[in-house]
Formats: structure tokens, C-alpha cells, sequence
């Protein structure tokens, strides 16, 4: 005999001797009595017991409900942990079911951000009438971070519009957090000639990105002047020089003008080693496309920029540099830091070979030699003409003329 109607006639046995008052009281508890295909005893002496209908459907439905039940007990358990303070766990528990990890709704109490919507959170940051001296110290984990964001490109996008988005900017591109004393100060420096529409895009995304952060920080755009042949390295040898006059930052970030930054979980602060920051590009697939690779986005301390002298002058045109910085951390006796897949994650904006940025002929040679050339080519030989340094509402730019491969004279 089937084993469920055996325990259903041993409880209804049972049942004739209490009046069915205790099993009815039970199967009206659990839901029993709703289910029309489980046949109930008969509290009725004179009424004969039936075994007419099969339980096995009704048994079906009754493991449903349970299941149902204990997801409930489960969803209220969570919601008083998540009540309680363990939001890290209640993540936990829905990053399993999310792709992306970790729900960033979840990541802070005070995060209310649209997905993905970098500009979002700024409208939480308070303006306590506090002199600055009176402020507390900034969090070591931001409130305002959201995590992921959502990088698109905007048509018709203006500098003027970028302005309105961020009254708190500075000008010079400079920015404090008004509520608190930073525990980081860093300077962006950025190469740039010749695109101008990338450089609205990249402004655009930086400054709420860092905002959101809670850094000190300031953005400086290194302009190459003319149209010889590019030096992106030279570049940021000047942004560094440059940047250090105006203020005792604690973290360079040498920043390629393409590349959108796409979790602010990526936080702009310095590492006890050289960090190389743009892990995970779309370009390469959101992977490392070798280990020793150090292009995009790269993080040094001046303490660690200047005791491998700096990057290399001698680079003239597109490839190269960033390897030969990757041989002078090591030859420096410092390892590459880098931050995690998930965070360190960017989006280029597409384009082609600008006009005198061609690829470097003499790169593989240049390279082969670093191990001879770094202590005598970098920091300590650097050589420019300063031609200005305007204080733009988003950013500092400064305009250089960086001379030739043949030397700082004009070509013909």
C-alpha cells in the first residue's frame, strides 16, 4: 500500500479516538483543508471511511506550499538582517542571482542612484556650514559609490554642459568634498592634441566619477604644441613636473584621453607599488592582454614616479612607452600593483591613428636598450618650453612645445 495513505489511516485511526479535533486543528494550520483532492476523515462515527482518491497529486501540492512557505521565511530572515546591518550579506545572497556581482543598490544605505548613473549621487553630498578646518576626515569607503556605470556617449555634448553638472568644481578643474577633510589628494594628468570631442567625454564621466569618491583632486590637460611627431611619455614627465609645482599631491594618475572608466569601486588613490589601473578594457575583451601590460590608465606615488626616473622622453610616435615603463618598475626594484578585473574595468572611445601619432619604428630597439637608458633618460633629462597655463573651469591646461627626436630646435 502506498506509504502516504498508510500515515494518513494510521493519523485518522488516531483521530477517531480525539474526535478529529487535533487533526482537523493540523491540516487547517498547513493548508490541508484547501485541498479538495486529499480526502479528510469523517468525524462522523456512523459515516464508513473512504479510500476512494489517490493522495499522491495532493502530496504534490503540499511539498509546493512548503517550498513556498520556506522561501518566504527566507525572504523575511533577509529583510531583518538587511534591517539589521548586514547588507553585505543580503548582497551576497542576490549577487548569486545577478550577473554582475554584488546588487550596487545594495552596496550602501545612502546609495539611491539610478543604474549606472554616474551623476546621480552627487545630489547627496551635504554643505555643512563648518569651516574647513572644522570638517571631519572623509570615510575610508565612500557612501556615495555605486559601483557600475553606465557609459554612453551623448550627441552635442558641450563644456558648458559639463560645467552645470558640476557647481563644485573649481576652477583650474580643481574639487574638495564639502563635507568632509579627504584622506586623498590626487592629480589626473592627461596627454592630449587634437581631441578635443574625446576630452568632452572623459570630463564628462572624471569628474562625478571622482566626486563620488570623496578625493581631493585636480585635472590637468598636457597639451602638445604644433604638429610634430607625439610623445605621449614626455607628456606626462611635463603633467608631473607641472602638477607637483602646484600642490604636495600623494597620487599621480597618468590618464589616456579614451578611455571612460566604468565602476567607481575603481577609486583614484595611490598603492604601496606602481599601479596599472586599466585592466579590463573593451578593446581587449575586458582581459589583460599580456602580463606586463601598462597602458591606459597607470597610478604611481611621486615617491615611486621618481625613483624609476620618471617615463621615458625618447618615444616618439604611437607603442613602446608603456613597456619600457613596465621594465623600469622592475629595474626599479617595485612590482605592478593592479586592482581588481571586476573594477578595473574601461570603455575606449573608437578611433584611428591621429595624424603624427603613427607607430614607432624604432620602438623594439628603444625597448631593447631600457635596461642601459633608464637612469639617464627620463625625469633628470627633461626638457620643454612652457608656453601657458590657463585655469579652465574643468581643468588646468598646459601648453608645452616638447621639441623633435632631433632635439628641442624647431624642425624645417
Amino acid at each position: 500500500m502506498n506509504i502516504y495513505k498508510t500515515l494518513w489511516k494510521l493519523e485518522s485511526s488516531r483521530c477517531w479516538a480525539s474526535g478529529c479535533k487535533d487533526l482537523f486543528n493540523l491540516t487547517e494550520q498547513i493548508g490541508l483543508c484547501l485541498l479538495p483532492s486529499l480526502p479528510l476523515p469523517r468525524c462522523n462515527p456512523a459515516a464508513p471511511w473512504t479510500d476512494d482518491r489517490n493522495p499522491e497529486p495532493a502530496m504534490l501540492q503540499l511539498r509546493g506550499r512548503y517550498l513556498l512557505l520556506f522561501l518566504g521565511v527566507q525572504l523575511v530572515v533577509m529583510a531583518l538582517l538587511y534591517h539589521e546591518g548586514y547588507r553585505k550579506r543580503v548582497a551576497y545572497f542576490f549577487g548569486i542571482f545577478y550577473k554582475g556581482g554584488t546588487l550596487t543598490m545594495l552596496n550602501s544605505l545612502h546609495n539611491i542612484s539610478l543604474p549606472g548613473d554616474v551623476y546621480a549621487n552627487l545630489s547627496l553630498i551635504a554643505h555643512p556650514a563648518l569651516p574647513p578646518e572644522e570638517l571631519p576626515y572623509c570615510p575610508e569607503v565612500s557612501p556615495f559609490l555605486g559601483g557600475p556605470i553606465r557609459v554612453t556617449f551623448p550627441p552635442g555634448l558641450s563644456l558648458e554642459d559639463i560645467v552645470r553638472k558640476n557647481p563644485l568644481v573649481r576652477k583650474g578643474g580643481r574639487y574638495r568634498p564639502p563635507d568632509c577633510d579627504s584622506l586623498h589628494k590626487t592629480a589626473v594628468i592627461i596627454p592630449h592634441r587634437n581631441r578635443e570631442q574625446h576630452l568632452k567625454y572623459l570630463l564628462y564621466y572624471l569628474h562625478p566619477f571622482l566626486q563620488r569618491q570623496q578625493l581631493s583632486y585636480g585635472i590637468y590637460i598636457i597639451h602638445q604644441a604644433e604638429n610634430y611627431t607625439f610623445n605621449r611619455a614626455k607628456l606626462l614627465n611635463i603633467g608631473f613636473k607641472e602638477a607637483m609645482k602646484d600642490e604636495d599631491w600623494d597620487c599621480m594618475f597618468f590618464h589616456d584621453v579614451d578611455l571612460i572608466p566604468e565602476d567607481d569601486r575603481n577609486v583614484y588613490i595611490c598603492d604601496r607599488f606602481p599601479m596599472h589601473v586599466a585592466v579590463a578594457m573593451d578593446k581587449f575583451g575586458y582581459k589583460l592582454p599580456y602580463k606586463t601590460y601598462f597602458g591606459g590608465v597607470s597610478a604611481l606615488s611621486p615617491e615611486q614616479y621618481m625613483k624609476m626616473n620618471g617615463f621615458p622622453n625618447n618615444y616618439w610616435g604611437w607603442g613602446g612607452e608603456d613597456d619600457d615603463i613596465a621594465v623600469r618598475v622592475a629595474l626599479s626594484g617595485m612590482v605592478i600593483s593592479r586592482p581588481s578585473i571586476q573594477y578595473g574595468r574601461y570603455r575606449m572611445i573608437k578611433h584611428g591613428h591621429d595624424k603624427g601619432n603613427e607607430q614607432n619604428p624604432k620602438r623594439f630597439n628603444l625597448l631593447a636598450k631600457t635596461r642601459r637608458t633608464w637612469k639617464q633618460d627620463g625625469m633628470n633629462t627633461l626638457e620643454y618650453k612652457l608656453l601657458s597655463k590657463e585655469l579652465h573651469p574643468l581643468y588646468t591646461n598646459i601648453t608645452v612645445f616638447i621639441g623633435t627626436e632631433k632635439g628641442m630646435h624647431h624642425s624645417v
